[in-house]
């Protein structure tokens, strides 16, 4: 069965073509629709542009189940799950205002991290964790102590 595309998409992919800044692969694609609405197969299409002819062959089914939007763009990733609850959170940074245990002049990373598990404020933490709630309410403990007072 010959790829085609609808009359309105062919304009929308023109647009693409012609239009302003767009993300590559967005423009890829649209080039690999456009000439597979031309009559090229998706090997012939694959030397012409830089996707493999399984990458095209895969641009074309989904321009067939989903429309363009579906062949042209990504659909949003979830991303990872939350480590922290906003509860968790709270704890730690209220910990991080806190004195430091003693033996300690001062709250590190890797120290608060440490902490907040001995403390059983959360099973477990990593220091790049700490780092990313820490930077996210602008809290910088271990420079407490670098603050010049008269």
């Amino acid at each position: 069965m010959p790829f085609r595309l609808k009359a309105q998409d062919v304009k929308a992919v023109d647009t693409i073509l012609h239009g302003g800044v767009q993300q590559v692969r967005v423009v890829l694609r649209a080039l690999a629709l456009r000439h597979l609405d031309r009559g090229a197969s998706a090997p012939q299409v694959a030397r012409l542009v830089p996707l493999s002819p399984q990458a095209i062959r895969k641009i074309a089914h989904r321009y067939r189940t989903g429309g363009l939007a579906n062949a042209l763009y990504e659909r949003p990733r979830p991303g990872a799950a939350e480590v922290l609850a906003p509860a968790e959170k709270q704890r730690i940074v209220a910990m991080a205002c806190s004195a430091p245990p003693s033996g300690a002049a001062r709250w590190t990373v890797r120290l608060i991290a440490q902490e907040a598990v001995k403390r059983r404020l959360v099973p477990r933490v990593g220091r790049e964790t700490i780092r990313v709630l820490l930077q996210s309410h602008d809290l910088k403990p271990w420079r407490e102590k670098n603050v010049v007072r008269r």
